[in-house]
């Protein structure tokens, strides 16, 4: 049964299908290892951690009902166990004693349970999207922004070969795979959509964000009045970086009633410094900063007329922004756009916390035959065209650095004279060769379905169905912690900005769990921290969480948290 298995009848009734699920049971329990994640619980409830998973999950009757799965998996995310394979080096009695059973399942009995759950395919993008209705409509603010922008994860394997992408943090183009995500302005996620082939920021944006955001998004009365009313109004706006560029795009999304707001790709000559003027705005961070902004209406090629925001730096540089958002304030847009780095600052937190580019499960499966790659013989036309362009450029400028003396003898003129014809042929012949390349390229198509790929070139995709699923769950963790840490800053004296270390201490503190059955509540007592400061914030924190009035998963016992022992 296992070490720490101590509910021996129980787990006999359910090896013999006579049991649905373990109940739960605390008993008093002193210094459980990271029993300080406990904290997180009532805020994984609130992001709906459980509130969704029936209507899109099953599992056989066994001793692990899929609360505790689901609860074990949400708090392993918090607690920094970024693997299944991870769990092993944990103690499974006292991670047991905080889901109120004997001990948790083994890794086996996990990916088991995890293979059951993600048997159908497209579920956890179902369950995703479910989850982020939910985490849409809870925005408060008029003006709705989302931000979607591409996350390259790195595939080290040799399952298959992967197509190369360029990954900008290591500067190196490696086998990949694409996941494009939509992010609020403060970074908190609301889906991704993986791309095992990238099409670019501009397709995924026209085939799959755009309409999912259409199916999606509710419009409330006040935007069905003023969109009825003013043909200029939008829906809600779409910001992303300079690889989305497109004038028939941006037509497009203004069609739909969408604003887009980006960088502008070819800004061409800098304004005058004197239609720059100081603002003073407010960073979504909360920063107050003065920032030199100047507007000026601008068409691009398809005759689309648009906003232009320019932000003036110390240095003299000009940064361009577009945007078809003619409601919003110009300061509101310039920090709007800036805010790309939360979803940045995202992407980077993920994968040093949350393991955001570890592979979930080994194995391939066939990539969907309609799916178009980068044509091979394009490729090796377009690499021989660039080789042979970079030693045209060679010659070209060895021929225009060849010089003579003042007063050249006989054998120097001589080899000056041959130097150069030979240079000349030289180059004659690469041009020839050159244009016979771009012919040939011209004629060859620049993509082709998978397939008609040749046998040696075909490729297999990473199964994702498990990854999505794991990283909606990491969602709702990261959106738990997020909240968390909102609460926190309230309590932390101005200026210290360290709620999100803060709550990885306590994550991995101890605590004391104290059940009482006849007042119906589970007391949570954290150990104290190494700072009376700390304590002290913990301590309006933990006043938050109690009025909340969490009741634990499968019991009726009302979590109360406190600070010292219980």
């Amino acid at each position: 049964m296992g070490n720490g298995a101590t509910r021996s009848l129980e787990r006999v009734a359910a090896a013999m299908g006579a049991l649905e699920s373990a109940p739960i049971e605390f008993h008093r329990a002193c210094d459980v290892a990271q029993g300080g994640v406990l904290l997180a619980l009532p805020a994984l409830l609130a992001e709906g951690l459980l509130r969704r998973t029936p209507e899109f999950y099953r599992l056989p009757n066994g001793f692990y009902g899929m609360e505790s799965i689901f609860l074990l998996l949400g708090l392993m995310a918090l607690a920094r166990i970024r693997s299944l394979e991870q769990l092993r080096y944990q103690a499974p009695g006292e991670w047991g004693k905080l889901l109120g059973l004997d001990r948790i399942p083994e890794v086996r009995t996990l990916r088991a349970k995890l293979k059951l759950l993600c048997q159908d395919m497209g579920r956890a993008m179902e369950w995703n999207t479910a989850l982020a209705q939910e985490w849409i409509a809870r925005q408060t603010a008029t003006e709705i922004y989302f931000y979607c922008d591409g996350h390259v994860r790195v595939y080290h394997g040799d399952q298959t070969a992967l197509p190369r992408h360029y990954v900008a943090r290591e500067r190196l183009c490696l086998r990949a795979t694409t996941d494009y995500w939509v992010n609020a302005m403060d970074g908190q996620p609301f889906l991704y959509v993986n791309k095992e082939v990238d099409p670019g920021l501009i397709a995924t944006l026209k085939d799959d964000v755009i309409p999912w955001l259409e199916a999606n998004v509710a419009k409330t009365p006040e935007q069905e009045q003023r969109l009825a009313a003013d043909a200029r109004a939008h829906w809600f706006t779409m910001v992303f970086d300079r690889e989305g560029y497109s004038p028939e795009l941006f037509e497009q999304m203004g069609k739909k009633r969408i604003a887009i707001l980006s960088y502008h790709k070819f800004p061409g000559d800098d304004w005058r410094r004197d239609e720059f003027r100081t603002h003073s705005v407010t960073l979504a961070g909360g920063e107050t900063v003065s920032l030199q902004l100047a507007e000026r209406g601008s068409q691009l090629s398809n005759k689309l007329w648009l906003r232009e925001i320019r932000k003036l730096t110390d240095s003299g540089h000009q940064t361009s922004i577009l945007t078809t958002n003619f409601q919003a304030p110009m300061t509101t847009l310039a920090v709007s756009l800036f805010a790309r780095w939360s979803q940045e600052n995202f992407f980077r937190y993920m994968r040093e916390h949350y393991g955001l580019d570890r592979l979930i499960e080994y194995g391939t499966e066939v990539v969907p035959d309609a799916i178009c790659v980068v044509n091979p013989a394009w490729r090796m036309l377009d690499s021989q065209i660039r080789s042979q362009t970079g030693q045209r450029h060679r010659r070209a400028a060895e021929f225009g650095a060849l010089a003579l003396s003042e007063d050249p003898s006989d054998s120097q003129m001589a080899g000056f004279q041959q130097r150069k014809g030979q240079l000349r042929e030289e180059i004659q012949a690469l041009d020839r060769e050159l244009g016979n390349l771009k012919q040939e390229r011209k004629k060859t198509a620049h993509h082709v379905a998978v397939k008609s790929l040749p046998e040696d070139d075909r490729f297999t995709r990473l199964r994702t169905e498990r990854k999505h699923f794991i990283d909606t769950l990491k969602m709702i963790a990261y959106r738990a912690e997020t909240s968390l840490a909102s609460m926190l800053r309230e309590h932390l004296a101005r200026g210290d900005d360290d709620a999100r270390a803060l709550l990885r201490q306590i994550f991995r503190s101890e605590a004391d769990l104290t059940p009482n059955p006849a007042a119906n509540t589970l007391t949570i007592g954290l150990h104290h921290l190494t700072q009376a400061a700390h304590d002290q914030a913990i301590e309006g924190l933990l006043a938050d969480l109690n009025a909340t009035q969490t009741v634990f998963p499968g019991t009726t016992l009302t979590m109360v948290f406190k600070i010292g022992s219980a």
